[in-house]
């Protein structure tokens, strides 16, 4: 499935993990003249004329700045500044749409990277076993407890995002919140306890009354909408056709025809429906099930 690369994977940063534990090696890519800053408008990445993400110098960064060491590319340390603000919760803008759909995918991964361990940072200001301040360190990627000392890093949320397959038919669906006319791969977070498999088939007929059987794996994403997710993309094959849409989680949901999607991918005005965008893995998902 290497063809159908996924969006916000392929960063080509090494992450250089024993800097975190070394103070002295990470002061030393921090007061590097060669350092470079991630340019961030809120939560929306910033790109120079080219298209590409923008980065700046450590000149204009303060004292007191607190940093994520993201890793390191050509030798030149890469950086991004822990904004004081939390991001906005309407994070899917028109403009941040644009921006994601011209960015290659391994850029949009170190955008990916930075948003979603901000975020983190911005949840975690308080120990979550007594309740005391958390302070920044281990380069960025964790946080301790002054009170006592518990150590906190980063988590990712495991989601399953799956296409039922039915006789060279596909299941897909909406949400309210989706723009008009848009459908995608249902999907849900996995529950403590539960395989990727059982998880699909507890989702699919759930939100569609869909039983589902020979589950099969296609790919998986980082996904740092709204918080760090990884979405772990499916394929299972369903008894029957028939529908019980759950209203409370989707709006609709349609068997689609090979046809069908392939006139979505297209962008076809009179497709029947409009894709997701390709730095989805629902889109990954549609052109592997076509392939």
């Amino acid at each position: 499935m290497n063809r159908y690369r996924p969006g916000f994977t392929g960063s080509p940063l090494d992450r250089v993990d024993p800097v975190r534990s070394d103070p002295d090696a990470y002061a030393a890519h921090a007061s590097n003249w060669r350092a470079r800053v991630l340019a961030f408008d809120g939560g929306d990445p910033l790109t120079d004329d080219v298209g590409n993400l923008a980065w700046t110098s450590m000149a204009g960064v303060s004292d007191d700045a607190e940093l994520i060491l993201l890793g390191l590319l050509e030798e030149k340390p890469h950086f991004v500044v822990i904004p004081h603000a939390p991001f906005a919760d309407g994070f899917r803008t028109p403009s941040l749409w644009r921006v994601l759909n011209s960015l290659p995918a391994e850029q949009a991964a170190i955008y990916g990277t930075a948003r979603s361990v901000i975020d983190w940072h911005h949840r975690h200001g308080f120990c979550g076993r007594c309740g005391g301040a958390t302070a920044i360190f281990r380069a960025g990627w964790g946080r301790k407890c002054a009170a006592c000392e518990t150590e906190h890093f980063p988590r990712v949320d495991p989601v399953v995002i799956m296409l039922a397959e039915f006789e060279d038919k596909i299941l897909v669906g909406r949400q309210p919140r989706f723009p008009p006319r848009n459908y995608s791969a249902l999907a849900g977070f996995l529950e403590p306890g539960e395989s990727i498999e059982e998880a699909v088939r507890r989702e699919l007929f759930e939100e569609a009354g869909v039983i589902v059987s020979n589950v099969r794996y296609v790919a998986s994403q980082p996904w740092p909408f709204p918080a760090a997710s990884l979405m772990i993309a499916c394929i299972g094959e369903a008894e029957s056709d028939a529908l019980t849409i759950d209203t409370t989680e989707l709006e609709d949901a349609m068997w689609v025809t090979r046809s069908d999607v392939e006139a979505a991918l297209a962008g076809a005005e009179d497709a029947r429906f409009n894709a997701p965008p390709r730095f989805a893995i629902a889109n990954t998902l549609l052109r592997a099930w076509l392939g």
